[in-house]
């Protein structure tokens, strides 16, 4: 499995709202990322769905804000 197929799959979370904001980062934005935002995805997607959640509506992750990436639903 390559690394993008098992991101994408990292990405199917219990929450629609993750699923959609994960997956279209992923398909947009993570293929020309430099290493630290690709680290920074990576470290995300290792919370779980409550905590990732929470900091996103908090912005208290800068993954989306730091490098320009609008989410879009």
């Amino acid at each position: 499995m390559d690394e993008l197929a098992k991101l994408r799959w990292q990405c199917r979370r219990g929450c629609k709202e993750l699923d959609l904001i994960l997956c279209q980062y992923l398909e947009t934005r993570y293929p020309t990322a430099d290493a630290e935002e690709k680290a920074h995805f990576k470290a995300l997607l290792k919370l779980d769905d409550g905590e990732l959640l929470k900091k996103l509506e908090a912005h208290e992750t800068d993954l989306f804000f730091k490098y320009g990436y609008s989410i879009q639903i």
